[in-house]
């Protein structure tokens, strides 16, 4: 694979998986209340989402996806709202996957946290959009395109772990503070926000 290519990948996927997004906000808010060690299980489930994205993006169905307006705009706009519900679910503290507050820590076991990571970032537009819209810009179809895939996963997963690991520690480090009401309130709002931000961002994309 073109080194230079892998290398603008690697920059992408590290600014996409730095910045916030359901994500990001999903490890913070179990970093909160089960502890970095425990939100481990959530990066896993994240990651296995992405593998899945990467086999999709393999396939070519994210190429189908992308060559058809309506079938694009379908998982846009139903993206959208998504990102809309974890938002203002997180503002007015309702349940969420990503609302701090509402998380049960007791009954957080290891399977259960792996899935709600799985499960939020199958249905994050954020990663459906990169994978099935930006990737397959970074491969050669002329050259070996299970190698590039190979190269590509690398380049992703190995650095979304570490970079989620940091923000699982980082949150890990107020669960002193956690037990606040008023603390974890406001770190809802926060992560609301943000996910309002990201949905207006989703929602301006164009095809």
């Amino acid at each position: 694979m073109d080194f230079h290519n892998f290398f603008l990948f690697v920059l992408t996927e590290f600014a996409l998986s730095a910045s916030p997004g359901p994500a990001v906000m999903l490890v913070v808010a179990y970093g909160i209340t089960v502890g970095w060690r425990k939100a481990i299980f959530a990066i896993l489930g994240i990651l296995t989402a992405n593998a899945i994205y990467f086999t999709i993006s393999a396939t070519g169905l994210g190429a189908l996806i992308v060559a058809s307006h309506t079938l694009f705009s379908v998982v846009k706009w139903l993206g959208v709202a998504y990102l809309a519900y974890l938002g203002l679910a997180a503002i007015f503290g309702r349940p969420s996957p990503i609302t701090a507050s509402k998380l049960d820590s007791r009954n957080a076991s290891g399977w259960k946290i792996w899935f709600g990571g799985l499960t939020l970032q199958l249905a994050n537009p954020k990663a459906l959009i990169f994978f099935i819209a930006i990737l397959p810009q970074f491969l050669n179809p002329a050259a070996n395109v299970p190698l590039q895939m190979i190269w590509l996963a690398a380049g992703s997963i190995i650095p979304e772990f570490f970079i989620l690991v940091g923000y699982a520690a980082l949150a890990g480090k107020m669960q002193t503070v956690a037990t606040r009401p008023s603390f974890v309130r406001i770190t809802d709002r926060v992560a609301g926000s943000l996910m309002l931000a990201v949905a207006m961002i989703v929602a301006a994309i164009q095809q």
